[in-house]
């Protein structure tokens, strides 16, 4: 897949982790990597965005922002609030088809959710993935509450006829609880797609030549990496 489009749940559910192991993962198999943030929001000029911190775990990837915007809000209505051009679906797909000229694989990292507004015509993360005919990666946390979202996160892409490649927990912990441990076969029943992963909690924290070199524990096959499900599943159900 020469682009994976990454949404989550919402917010603060670990997408930016799991983009960078999921590009760290593509690096130590000798691919090229670009990573695009199409609207940054929640910062300021000099401050680092989420592509500079997947790049300082990964290693060496192409970074892109298509638009900055100081406050932590939506990216249509932070550019508004702002007095700044907004990023439309189109220049996302547009972006991202370049990139993907360039490079063996572009992960486009989403704001906040699949329906995140984007500019002021309603334009989502979805309308670039559809532009872009790319399979969508999503991110959901690990306890309870996450069957609901990440259900209707599934049944918005299958509504949209979007190609769901499954989806990966953004922060496990090295205790779960009842909730979480039941979720590793509740979440691939309810939205009808595979788990691909579960990145452990505090993972963005390790070194960066430490993430890089346990990325591919986390993440299934299918995203490059030699995580099993089952064998997961089972070490923390038992």
């Amino acid at each position: 897949m020469p682009v994976l489009v990454i949404t989550g749940t919402g917010t603060e559910v670990g997408k930016t982790v799991v983009t960078a192991a999921v590009a760290a993962t593509a690096l130590a198999a000798g691919r090229s990597v670009a990573v695009l943030k199409p609207a940054q929001t929640g910062v300021g000029p000099q401050e680092r965005g989420d592509a500079d911190e997947a790049a300082r775990l990964a290693g060496a990837v192409t970074t892109l922002e298509l638009g900055r915007y100081p406050e932590p809000l939506a990216p249509a209505t932070a550019a508004r609030r702002a007095g700044l051009a907004p990023v439309p679906p189109r220049d996302v797909a547009e972006a991202a088809a370049k990139l993907a000229t360039e490079h063996d694989l572009v992960l486009v990292e989403g704001a906040g959710g699949l329906l995140v507004r984007f500019d002021d015509e309603d334009g989502t993360l979805a309308d670039a993935a559809r532009l872009l005919d790319a399979p969508v990666l999503v991110v959901a946390p690990a306890g309870l509450g996450t069957l609901n979202a990440t259900e209707l996160t599934a049944r918005e892409l299958r509504f949209r006829e979007l190609e769901f490649a499954g989806v990966v927990i953004g922060s496990w912990p090295d205790a779960p609880d009842l909730a979480m441990r039941c979720n590793l076969a509740d979440l691939p029943a309810v939205c009808g797609a595979p788990l691909l992963g579960a990145v452990p909690a505090g993972a963005g924290g390790r070194s960066p030549a430490d993430f890089r070199a346990q990325s591919p524990g986390w993440l299934d096959p299918r995203l490059g990496g030699r995580w099993n499900a089952d064998v997961f599943a089972a070490a923390n159900t038992a």
